[in-house]
């Protein structure tokens, strides 16, 4: 394990600290990327979800930058709080388990900005956080741009989209022109491409392999319902299940509001996500979903996007999402780091098609199941009953 991470002249310190969170062997995305970035190239990486673009970027970091000198030293504009709370964790993880003492400050819009002003004070190397706040601390001369030598757009087809472009660009020309410019994302569009190439220098292009794999570890059920009857079902499958901890896909806002409402009144510990969610509120959400004192988060496929979190055992989809990436990138919150888990389509008639898409793409194995008598059957081995969900009982 050391020696493959030699290979990409990365300290043995560091390859280490990953063998302590398990991680042995550079992914695709790392090996094509780690070297380009010690090159201080400007680069555009796109991957898909759960190949380690966050590791990608970060380990290369360690090589460049020098914790003893108190300076900002490089920023990772995102477009979530959550994420900017994942990448800012990793950064203590690596620091801790290496000892390389590089220290990280999350810097996000609607919280309280004094506090953050009195973070900025110990002049941390890495500033992780979204470009409207952060630029506004470097209009008000609490962030060094100056010092800043490198710049990561993470999930950067929403950081480039209209809503955030001005304020992405003008973070970027606060620094000085020597500054490296990277950007990654699962999926880059051509005006994203385009957007990115004016801001950068000669930038190098990398591509992770194509192939869509699911992990192995995770299995694969749909359970046929009437539209109607898909919040139904979903409650008698938790009661059946009792996950430890799951998270719910729905397609829209209203949905995921309804849906959540609908499961506390049967008392489910639920909260949601979506994309218009108060921040405020949006956290504490995510705080308890974290602790375990929510068992379902229900959210829409926007507000899940850069959302990792340990120990989800089950992922349901009360809505299939439109192509396979989709679906990766749904399932793949569960089943991490070599661990078991589960993965339910609650599907109509209409629906059974993307089953049978989803399953000769990614060649996997998608089991028709049903409810019956507070039990969870083999479809195909429960003949004689025209719709044992709706028979089920708890």
């Amino acid at each position: 394990m050391l020696e493959l991470f030699k290979t990409l002249n990365m300290n043995p310190a560091l390859a280490q600290a990953l063998s302590l969170e398990g991680i042995t062997v550079p992914t695709d995305i790392q090996r094509k990327t780690i070297p380009e970035v010690l090159k201080n190239r400007d680069l555009i990486v796109q991957s898909e979800t759960g190949t380690g673009k966050t590791l990608a970027y970060l380990l290369p970091l360690y090589e460049k930058l020098t914790p003893a000198n108190k300076e900002m030293q490089a920023i990772i504009l995102v477009p979530t709080h959550e994420l900017a709370v994942q990448i800012h964790r990793q950064i203590e993880i690596l620091s801790r388990n290496s000892g390389f003492k590089l220290s990280s400050a999350t810097i996000i819009g609607n919280v309280n900005i004094d506090r953050q002003i009195e973070k900025l004070k110990e002049r941390p190397n890495i500033i992780v956080g979204s470009p409207g706040r952060i630029l506004e601390l470097i209009k008000k001369r609490k962030i060094s741009a100056h010092t800043i030598k490198t710049i990561i757009l993470d999930e950067a087809d929403r950081l480039l989209d209209d809503s955030n472009l001005d304020n992405v660009r003008a973070v970027i020309k606060s620094t000085l022109k020597e500054r490296q410019l990277m950007m990654f994302s699962a999926t880059i569009s051509k005006e994203s491409e385009a957007r990115a190439k004016e801001l950068m220098k000669e930038p190098e292009i990398i591509r992770g392999e194509k192939s869509i794999s699911v992990p192995g570890s995770i299995e694969h059920f749909y359970f046929l319902a009437e539209k109607r009857d898909k919040i139904e079902v979903l409650r008698k499958l938790v009661r059946i299940m009792n996950p430890d901890k799951a998270i719910v896909f729905v397609g829209e806002r209203d949905e995921a509001e309804v849906f959540t409402a609908k499961l506390r009144f049967h008392g489910l510990k639920a909260g949601c996500i979506h994309g218009t969610n108060i921040k405020s509120d949006r956290k504490k959400t995510m705080d308890e979903f974290r602790s375990g004192r929510i068992q379902l988060l229900i959210a829409s496929d926007i507000a899940a996007r850069g959302l990792h979190i340990e120990g989800v055992t089950h992922v349901f989809n009360l809505n299939m999402p439109e192509e396979p990436g989709g679906y990766l990138h749904r399932v793949g919150r569960t089943g991490r780091n070599g661990n078991a888990g589960v993965a339910v389509s609650i599907i109509t008639d209409r629906e059974l098609q993307m089953v049978r898409l989803f399953e000769k793409v990614m060649k996997i194995k998608i089991s028709a199941k049903a409810m019956y008598k507070g039990s969870i059957i083999d479809a195909k081995t429960h003949r004689g009953k025209n719709n044992p969900m709706i028979n089920a009982r708890d």
